[in-house]
Parts: C-alpha cells; structure tokens; sequence
C-alpha cells in the first residue's frame, strides 16, 4: 500500500486485479470503496450489517436537469433512466437489515416499514415525499428535513441524499454501533458520511467514474476534519 498525502486526484486511485476495478480502502481499513459495477463486486463482500442506498428509480430525474441547473453547466444523464431490479430484489437476501430508497419503484416484498423524508420547502414540480423500503417489521416512520438544508452540503450529484436523511435511516432500522454498512449504488458518498459520523464502517460501490470521483474526495475531506480514521491509503 502507499500512503497518499497529496490531494486526491484519479491517479491516487489504484487498480484491483481480482475485479478489474478501482479500488480505494482508508489507512483505518472502515472504509472501502469500488469504481465498478456492482453485479462484480456484490458476489465477493463478505455479509454487511446492513445495505442502505439509493439505487435507480427510472424516472429520468438526472436527464431532465432545471434551469438553475443548466445555467451551472449541469449536463442530462442517463443512468436513471431504467431501474436495476436483478441487483435491488436481491438485496434483502444479502444483510439482516435493508433500506432501499425508491424501493417504492421496485417489486420487492411487502412491509410495513416504510420511511418517508418529506419536504417542506418542495417546489411545485417535486413530490411531496420520498419513500424507502424496508425489511423491518416496524411502524411507518418520517423525518421532516427540507432541501435547502442540505444545500452546505450539495456536491453536484443530481439526486443527493441528505446526510441527515441516510443517517436517520440507519438509526430506524437500528443498525449496529460499529456495524458494515454496504451501499451498492453509492453516488455522491452520503452514506459513507453518514458511516464515518457514527463511528461505523462501510463498503461503496459506484459505477460511475465522475461520482466516484466527487464521493472519494467527499469521503477523504471528511476524513480529514478529525482524528478518528488516519490518512488514507489505496491499495
């Protein structure tokens, strides 16, 4: 392993010859995360304590950016424009807890532990809410949390999830002090950072080299607030 000092840039990112993707692990070893798909790397991790992400809905939310958007040079994407139902309904199998926001697009199985983040402060065009599915047989819980919250926070993903919001939803459905949080669908990196806040460790997976990009040096930003995880390697 080397230790990375200088501020992070594509080529401090190391390559797996057991994946054939990029690989990043914090000197600490809490953290990993994999530039890859994630149908590759899903059949080698050992089991989580649990799966909370944010996969596709297919509703085309990336390729319709808005004006303010736009004016910033924010590009239409296309990754959201189909779900992933192969990878989504297996992931219930894969840990004893599981959050899926968006589950509410997917088929997967009926519960009654719904979370719902609403939105107080929504333009017209939005919906109310958002959903997550959940394997907990629980009552239905909601968090309040507005988007103009999260706007410290935005780092150019066009569906950033609060860190609030994916750390609320690990509380929820109790996920264990310490405990392996996977993400298969990482994005920006909210759930890593809601992990490293809480003191528990955690897998990302992102298929896109861009977010990758900004979720690893996100991750490496927060790691370097404090002294609870030392500098970072890659392996």
């Amino acid at each position: 392993m080397e230790t990375i000092e200088s501020p992070v840039t594509a080529a401090c990112v190391g390559s797996s010859a057991l994946l054939g993707s990029v690989v990043w692990k914090s000197d600490c070893g809490r953290l990993t995360l994999y530039n890859a798909d994630c149908r590759d790397v899903l059949p080698t991790l050992a089991r989580p304590a649990a799966i909370i992400t944010d996969p596709p809905y297919g509703i085309s939310f990336a390729a319709q950016p808005t004006k303010w958007q736009r004016l910033a040079g924010k590009q239409a994407e296309a990754w959201d424009d189909a779900t992933v139902p192969d990878v989504v309904l297996a992931l219930p199998g894969m840990a004893p807890l599981c959050v899926v926001w968006g589950g509410n697009y997917y088929p997967l199985p009926c519960t009654r532990g719904w979370l719902i983040w609403r939105k107080p402060d929504r333009p017209p065009s939005m919906a109310d809410a958002e959903l997550a599915w959940t394997n907990r047989d629980m009552n239905v819980r909601a968090i309040d949390w507005t988007i103009a919250a999260t706007n410290a926070e935005r780092v150019g993903h066009p569906t950033q999830k609060p860190v609030r919001v994916m750390s609320w939803s690990m509380e929820q459905v109790g996920v264990p002090e310490g405990g392996m949080v996977l993400d298969p669908f990482m994005g920006s990196g909210s759930t890593a950072i809601a992990c490293i806040r809480s003191g528990r460790k955690f897998v990302g997976i992102e298929r896109d080299p861009a977010h990758f990009q900004t979720a690893l040096e996100r991750i490496q930003r927060e790691l370097s607030q404090g002294d609870l995880f030392p500098p970072n390697n890659v392996i």
